[in-house]
């Protein structure tokens, strides 16, 4: 079942307790979002991956937004499944993923479509690994883009662009709420946020015409959606970004909203 969870967010341990206390005895699946995509909050996974396995609950996070943009240690996380992209925060090339699985799992979890792998003439050590690496003709090339990817982050000081990021959003946001007179979803700091942040626009903004016109008036792209009934804008920012780019963005939203 669904857990709803109310804005603004407060502690962990509240966020903690609403999804736990939906948790029954026909409770088999855990499934969480590490970072969401709208509401681009951080959840604090790690203890409920701990009490779901003690409970015997498989857990199985959802990580899209992670790989380089917060600090990742699948064996300190204690989940069963994990799935990330690395084409969003890494700089690898589009299309370019990779699912994480525990040994005990591994033996049932089986790709949609079966290829190369899946009877091999000749397999490997893992069959997780045959079933699910070679499907097909599909281009390897982004995949073999990863370690460059890899190579790039580590040598360019990754953790301190994370940081410099981070600031920034917060300082976007300041900025935004003060133009809207509005107050943020979250506390400020690293506990829920991390290089981007979504923040709340005036009711009844419509968020579509206003990307569209953001884009087409000001040369902006930025996402702009509903969440829970309520209008956002959300706010990233990484190595490229700058001041005179929240300048930018903040001025555009003063000009049409």
């Amino acid at each position: 079942m669904p857990v709803h969870i109310p804005l603004p967010v407060t502690t962990h341990e509240d966020f903690v307790e609403r999804v736990w206390a939906a948790v029954t005895p026909r409770t088999r699946v855990l499934f969480l979002s590490h970072l969401t995509s709208a509401s681009a909050l951080v959840f604090p996974v790690q203890e409920l991956c701990r009490r779901a396995r003690e409970a015997g609950i498989l857990t199985i996070i959802d990580g899209a937004h992670v790989p380089n943009h917060l600090a990742l240690d699948l064996a300190t996380l204690g989940c069963d499944v994990y799935t990330g992209a690395l084409h969003k925060w890494l700089n690898a090339p589009k299309g370019c993923s990779f699912l994480w699985a525990t040994p005990a799992v591994q033996e049932w979890l089986q790709p949609l479509v079966v290829s190369w792998g899946w009877e091999s003439d000749a397999p490997g050590p893992s069959a997780f690994v045959d079933h699910h690496q070679w499907q097909g003709t599909r281009d390897l090339s982004p995949f073999l883009g990863v370690v460059p990817a890899l190579d790039f982050v580590a040598a360019h000081d990754w953790a301190e662009v994370r940081r410099a990021s981070h600031r920034t959003v917060l300082q976007a946001r300041a900025r935004v709420n003060e133009l809207t007179g509005l107050g943020s979803i979250c506390p400020d700091g690293a506990a829920w946020l991390g290089q981007m942040a979504a923040v709340r626009l005036p009711a009844g903004t419509d968020t579509v015409g206003l990307q569209q016109r953001l884009f087409a008036q000001h040369h902006i792209e930025v996402p702009c959606m509903q969440l829970n009934g309520e209008p956002f804008i959300r706010v990233s920012a990484n190595a490229h970004t700058s001041e005179s780019d929240i300048d930018a963005l903040v001025a555009a939203l003063a000009s049409v909203l």
